[in-house]
């Protein structure tokens, strides 16, 4: 019975992560572009690119170098 249990929640779990990760992606996507105030003419272009190329991970990056930075 509660291994049952444990394993419905293991499953939900891993089933919200990469939903989580997604929203994410999603959002830093937005974010590139209606932000404004990059420091480059291409900079915007290049985020863009790296955030939808690279997935979670340059939206990480993104997050850290860019977002945290300006707001």
């Amino acid at each position: 019975m509660i291994m049952e249990i444990l394993m419905i929640l293991l499953t939900i779990v891993l089933m919200l992560i990469p939903i989580a990760f997604l929203v994410f992606w999603i959002w830093m996507i937005i974010d590139v572009v209606k932000r404004e105030n990059f420091e480059g003419e291409n900079d915007k272009v290049l985020w863009i690119i790296v955030v939808l190329l690279a997935g979670v991970i340059g939206a990480a990056v993104y997050y850290f170098l860019i977002k945290k930075k300006l707001d």
